[in-house]
């Protein structure tokens, strides 16, 4: 018996195409329609495998209360100021979803928007929520089944009533309100009014009045706004004077910024250009209460600086250095702290190695001082009160957490210069002994990399887990995660790893790891596995790796580049054919960061690493690691059809034994690519873990 009898049937096409010189098999093309019959047969038996060797997986009983116990810490958010109210996201240990809530100046407490009250089912998320100036009225979204597709309410604060009909088409829609009768949002056209299959490329941003119809709704406009795939966002100022629109094409790391001058009771005027996309630069602008135009910018800082200018002169030439880049932290925001008998103050969020940190400065840009954190950790959620609470003047809130602690929220006072901890996560649990540290190691080509490693306290080497993302700019920084947690408790080492790609280390960092310079992200991955085998952290028999999104493009190249080095593999919601990866959900807005396949210099680096085109015909006698792919079928970012041709092309390559390296394919309905209920993130993380563990020899109890 051949290991592909023990998989199900997945019939080869002799299917090749000709790009640009290049001949290029894809024998499982048809496992791209989720609709063909034959993918829905091989995809139930797919199921009914990967259901059977899951369920028989030793320690799922005990892994599950272990992450159970370590997700009932809940969780809380700094909060949002406006007019005296306070609106905070809340979970209980015993709640699937948070909850917004409001809290009265009398400090009575109310929740406003639960997810579960209107699903029950778990499979309606809350994606996101603006409060008017006066703070009466609440915009907030809704989507369901992990669909991201949000549609738009309006809910009354003081009754908690619905106060017109919903909106629909508002994915990754910015709001913003001109009072509290009126609003401008972004929304998705309609079918009729885009390329077919193109909806979802295409958005407009309109000027709303509550209670009456969208048909009603004025187009904000102004030259350029509407040319490309762009996603905006808005800002107003406090005042209501200046409007800012920011936008970007698909993940493109450039700005494209539009100003204009308000004026009460008129239409909004046309849009004036500050940036484009030729200006090829990075910029967040706003309109301070002190009437200046603030711009957080990469111009001449890949760490970004601080610069001001008159909002009637927005133009890069008329910027001004107001707080320089720091050679060694990205700056990566900025608080304005009104204080009640002195002069405001600006607070600025840094990120150093991916570690946080926070200092004041005055309006003029000089040194102030710092804000003393609790400890190496990371931040989220600043606020501060705003204009309509003047009694809050001289406070920040921030959300703070590390390896170990749920985030937390802190309260700086300037009077008095002190932090104290405002409010932990409602559920207090106890967590493992675990040893924290952050290591150096060097990369292929000579670069310091750096990772963070969770030991458990007994000697080296134990079965380690290692994750890391690489790409988009986004940065890995220490958090709280019940499943690093529960895989050191079992007596495992868990490894997050700051790879280019990344903005860990600054804009040059992510260019470092994009495009044509995408193996350098896959050499820090291979060059940190070994860094810890060489430590005794591990050896490759007790490495497990895993990844999600670009992550999981991350471990799929990893696991073909490097079969020998990794013992597992979770490789969930995966893009892994970089030559069609255009072709489906949101790839096309992609192309920035990868490249595209019209190209035929950005086809050779899309073809040096694509996962699904490094795994050769069987009978190369490789025996891949253990593989465990896990998809969603509502994910609308990267489509499921790249882990399913994957995993037909390794069940038919790998030489491995099917009961010691099998390839599963775990497949979710009703769930999308990001959020989801605690229950079903815990159900996830028990098949995953656990599926690591067995091939990595870590015992689960």
């Amino acid at each position: 018996m051949t290991t592909t009898d023990q998989y199900p049937e997945a019939p080869r096409l002799d299917l090749v195409d000709e790009l640009h010189g290049h001949r290029i098999p894809d024998p499982y093309r048809w496992l791209e329609d989720a609709d063909d019959l034959r993918t829905k047969a091989w995809s139930q038996a797919q199921d009914e495998l990967a259901a059977e060797r899951l369920a028989a997986l030793p320690g799922r009983a005990g892994l599950t209360a272990t992450l159970e116990r370590l997700t009932a810490t809940g969780s809380v958010s700094a909060p949002a100021w406006k007019a005296g109210r306070q609106f905070i996201i809340r979970r209980e240990p015993d709640q699937d979803h948070a909850v917004l809530h409001v809290v009265e100046p009398d400090g009575t407490q109310r929740p406003l928007v639960d997810p579960m009250a209107i699903d029950p089912t778990g499979r309606t998320t809350l994606d996101g929520g603006v409060i008017d100036p006066e703070g009466r009225l609440l915009a907030y979204q809704l989507s369901f089944g992990g669909d991201e597709n949000s549609v738009l309410h309006v809910l009354d604060v003081a009754t908690g009533e619905q106060v017109e009909e919903p909106i629909d088409r508002c994915r990754y829609s910015a709001v913003v309100w001109l009072d509290s009768t009126e609003f401008l949002y972004v929304r998705m056209v309609a079918e009729d009014e885009a390329p077919a299959g193109e909806q979802a490329f295409h958005r407009r941003i309109w000027r709303h009045r509550v209670g009456t119809p969208t048909s009603a709704d004025v187009l904000v406009d102004g030259p350029g706004l509407y040319e490309d795939h762009t996603y905006y966002d808005l800002r107003l100022s406090h005042d209501g004077r200046w409007l800012i629109v920011s936008g970007s094409v698909g993940t493109a790391r450039r700005d494209s910024v539009w100003i204009a001058e308000l004026v009460p009771g008129e239409p909004v005027p046309l849009l004036t250009p500050v940036l484009t996309q030729a200006d090829d630069v990075r910029a967040t602008m706003w309109v301070e209460r002190d009437g200046r135009l603030y711009v957080r910018t990469t111009d001449g800082a890949p760490r970004w600086r601080l610069a001001v200018t008159d909002p009637r002169t927005p133009g890069r030439e008329h910027w001004r250095d107001l707080v320089a880049e720091d050679p060694g932290a990205n700056l990566d925001a900025v608080r304005y702290l009104e204080v009640s008998d002195g002069e405001p103050l600006l607070v600025l969020a840094r990120s150093r190695h991916a570690v946080g940190e926070l200092a004041l400065h005055c309006l003029d840009g000089s040194v102030r001082g710092t804000v003393e954190l609790p400890g190496p950790g990371s931040l989220s959620s600043l606020s501060v009160a705003d204009v309509r609470t003047p009694d809050q003047f001289g406070r920040l809130w921030f959300g703070w957490t590390d390896f170990v602690t749920p985030t937390e929220v802190h309260r700086f006072d300037a009077a008095t210069g002190e932090v104290v901890r405002e409010s932990t996560a409602p559920g207090a649990v106890t967590v493992p002994a675990v040893r924290s540290e952050q290591r150096t190691f060097t990369s292929r080509d000579g670069t310091t990399v750096r990772m963070f490693v969770l030991t458990p306290a007994r000697p080296g080497p134990v079965p380690t887990l290692m994750t890391g993302y690489g790409g988009f700019a986004i940065s890995r920084e220490p958090g709280y995660s019940s499943a690093a947690l529960a895989w050191v408790e079992a007596g495992g080492a868990y490894v997050v790893v700051s790879l280019r790609g990344g903005s860990e280390e600054g804009e040059e960092w992510h260019l470092a790891g994009n495009r044509g310079n995408k193996q350098n992200v896959f050499d820090d991955f291979h060059a940190a596995a070994e860094a810890l085998i060489a430590a005794g952290t591990t050896t490759p028999d007790q490495l497990a790796i895993l990844g999600g999104s670009n992550g999981g493009l991350l471990v799929g190249a990893a696991l073909t580049q490097r079969p020998d080095l990794y013992r597992a593999v979770v490789c969930s919601a995966p893009l892994l054919d970089m030559v069609r990866y255009e072709e489906f959900s949101l790839g096309r807005t992609w192309n920035d960061e990868y490249g595209t396949v019209a190209d035929p210099v950005e086809l050779e680096w899309l073809l040096a690493y694509s996962p699904y085109h490094h795994v050769p015909e069987a009978g190369n006698h490789r025996a891949y690691p253990a593989v465990l792919f896990t998809v969603f079928d509502s994910d609308s970012r990267v489509d499921p059809c790249h882990a399913r041709k994957m995993c037909a092309a390794l069940q038919h390559a790998t030489a491995g034994d099917p009961g010691t390296r099998p390839v599963l394919l775990r497949r979710e309905t009703d769930v999308g690519h990001g959020a989801r209920s605690v229950r079903r993130a815990v159900d996830l993380s028990v098949d995953q873990l656990a599926f690591l563990a067995v091939h990595t020899g870590l015992e689960l109890h």
